[in-house]
């Protein structure tokens, strides 16, 4: 039998996982609060409601905001009243984390495969096994493998090259054909879009599942290969360099082994976002994807940050509705800027650092990740 090892530099400690602290705050302190605008965040705040339970720590809240004015000025005071401000951080005393955007894509498409319009929208693959663990492991709870059988073996499902290497081969339902690989590729990051067709109808598409691979940035793969400087890997830069590497652009996308299936969703009316990991509409400018570990999905939380390649300042009150495979930590958000090119534009450029504060009903204990 081995000895178990001590602690020695040969033998490493495995490292802590990564908690968050919350540090009480007052509104009058959470930058640009008295001069903003919460009233779209208390709508969205009920429309996360509507999927609160009723034993819930958030449901009172939600009861009183069913009563209130939708106008900055009650909406105001009514967060003011119903809870207290916390400011984000993580264990190692993090309060300043990455803030990124996104937005719903807009991709030209066809129902048919044409010569052009090649590369198919998968949705969920009929061989795919997603195992939830935790009713087995209490501690992985969130945490879903997906893997598919060989003889009697559940093994890894395919990666993303071995999907888009199959060559007609890979059996999942076709929902569209597109002819961009870099757009299908941002539209799997976004998570939903539309596709429109020639014929000027449009086919919503929403988030349905993933392939159990981690999930590896395209701008961080070009930027270590020195194919791209760090300035220049937002999501316009990555699109020019990719117009212009076409021999290289294989290899860079399958440096990310992750891949999206989609679902179709005809239910949302046109004016709606997409539906979101809390399963109602965002809205665009007050919405968060967040790391629900840390962020209970539902809550309204603060942002402070600057706008996209700017220092102007981006302040205001939103809501936790939101989750995203690259968000992971304490002090991480995804900012949803909207549908459509301009939405685009503002959420490729989008890479800042900001603070975060949960605000959680007053008189309860923040939650304990």
């Amino acid at each position: 039998m081995l000895a178990a090892c001590a602690p020695c530099p040969k033998c490493p400690e495995k490292p802590a996982p990564v908690t968050a602290r919350y540090e009480q705050a007052e509104f009058a302190a959470l930058p640009g609060w008295s001069a903003s605008a919460p009233a779209d965040a208390l709508r969205a705040f009920l429309a996360g409601c509507t999927r609160v339970r009723p034993d819930a720590a958030l449901a009172p809240a939600c009861a009183r905001a069913r009563e209130v004015a939708q106008d900055d000025a009650a909406a105001r005071a009514f967060f003011e009243s119903a809870f207290t401000p916390y400011a984000v951080a993580s264990s190692e005393g993090q309060i300043r984390g990455l803030i990124t955007g996104y937005y719903e894509p807009l991709l030209d498409g066809r129902r048919v495969r044409s010569e052009r319009f090649a590369i198919p929208v998968f949705g969920v693959p009929p061989d795919m096994i997603v195992v939830d663990l935790a009713s087995l492991y209490p501690d992985l709870k969130n945490r879903r493998l997906r893997g598919r059988i060989e003889g009697r073996r559940l093994v890894p499902y395919y990666s993303r090259a071995e999907i888009e290497r199959a060559d007609g081969a890979f059996e999942a339902p076709v929902l569209a054909w597109v002819s961009d690989p870099v757009e299908l590729f941002f539209l799997q990051i976004q998570g939903s879009g539309r596709i429109a067709f020639d014929d000027g109808s449009q086919l919503r598409l929403g988030y349905a599942d993933q392939n159990g691979h981690p999930y590896r940035s395209l701008g961080r793969y070009l930027v270590e290969r020195g194919e791209l400087k760090i300035e220049d890997a937002s999501m316009q830069g990555i699109q020019a360099w990719a117009a212009a590497n076409p021999d290289k652009l294989r290899a860079a996308l399958d440096a990310n082994p992750s891949y999206v299936f989609f679902r179709v969703v005809p239910e949302l009316p046109a004016q709606d976002g997409p539906i979101g990991a809390l399963g109602v509409p965002l809205h665009a400018g007050v919405s968060l994807a967040v790391d629900r570990r840390f962020i209970p999905l539902g809550a309204p939380v603060y942002l402070e940050t600057t706008m996209p390649l700017s220092d102007a300042p981006l302040e205001r009150l939103a809501v936790a509705l939101d989750t995203g495979g690259a968000i992971r930590g304490p002090v991480r958000a995804d900012f949803y800027w909207g549908s459509g090119a301009q939405a685009g534009a503002m959420a490729g450029r989008m890479r800042q650092q900001g603070r975060l504060w949960l605000l959680w009903p007053r008189g309860l204990r923040p939650p304990q990740p």
